[in-house]
């Protein structure tokens, strides 16, 4: 063999050696990033679980309430709205009702609608008449103990996915007070409803990281409440008990969401919708 040929094998066998050793770097490198990306992802959870203020989380929720729909700049041009409401908002407040009658009630009803064509949409519209408008009317004819009534709402619109909050505040008489909370979430793109995990799946959000985030903030507003439960026991005011092991404490059985500002995801667990409790848990995502 000439020293022609042996050079040509010396190439190409380094060639083969530089080809294999840019691979091995190459998915070293990609394993090592991504272990190191996953690691800062937990690590972040992780500090947040730590830092997290049950009351403060829920004092920013209620002051989301502004009555008003955010698009924040995405085009709405394309949505078919109701027809004969073409000038109306996508979602906007069909009744605003602010009234007071000595020794009957006192309300603030800022009753929104989803302005949009389709059969989701109107569902959405028929619960909010059964969970709101019929208490409202109800209120309004029916008073028999001074009545406290308010209803407030949010609604945001990110990419592709429109989201109302409603919230609403009643106080009977002497029963407790009850705070109540729906959310819609809805595609404008293909006019389906949309579920919390198929939100996290867009957003590459693991469901276990959630989960256990979920966890945390409910065990640690269950311990704050058992702190105060004797002391307002003893003053006849009862305190909602949280069943830590209820399943609803997971993405999948979650019922009550939203997308706000900026995509931020908001977890709600309304135990005033079942009870008479103004006591609620809001999980940031």
């Amino acid at each position: 063999m000439n020293k022609r040929n042996l050079l040509y094998i010396g190439i190409t066998i380094i060639c083969v050696i530089a080809i294999i050793m840019g691979i091995y770097y190459q998915i070293f490198k990609n394993d090592k990033k991504q272990n190191s990306d996953n690691n800062q992802i937990t690590n972040i959870v992780q500090d947040e679980n730590k830092n997290i203020d049950p009351e403060q989380v829920k004092e920013e929720f209620n002051n989301l309430f502004t009555n008003y729909f955010d698009d924040q700049g995405y085009d709405i041009s394309s949505i078919k709205k109701i027809e004969g409401l073409e000038e109306k908002d996508i979602i906007y407040a069909a009744y605003n009702i602010q009234e007071e009658k000595e020794e009957k009630y006192n309300v603030n009803i800022n009753l929104p609608v989803f302005n949009v064509q389709g059969d989701v949409a109107s569902e959405f519209n028929v619960t909010t008449q059964s969970i709101f408008a019929n208490k409202a009317s109800d209120v309004l004819l029916n008073s028999k103990e001074y009545t406290i009534y308010n209803v407030e709402y949010i609604s945001y619109l990110n990419e592709n996915i429109l989201s109302l909050v409603i919230k609403s505040t009643l106080k009977e008489g002497n029963n407790a007070q009850r705070v109540i909370v729906q959310t819609y979430n809805y595609d404008i793109q293909t006019g389906n409803k949309v579920t919390l995990n198929e939100i996290l799946q867009a957003k590459g959000i693991s469901q276990k990281e959630v989960n256990t985030k979920i966890e945390t903030q409910v065990q640690e507003a269950s311990k704050q409440s058992e702190a105060v439960a004797n002391a307002l026991q003893q003053k006849g005011q009862l305190v909602y008990k949280r069943d830590i092991n209820n399943a609803m404490y997971v993405t999948d059985n979650v019922n009550y969401f939203f997308l706000g500002l900026d995509g931020q995801i908001y977890i709600i667990y309304p135990y005033g919708n079942s009870n008479f409790t103004s006591e609620m848990d809001i999980i940031k995502i």
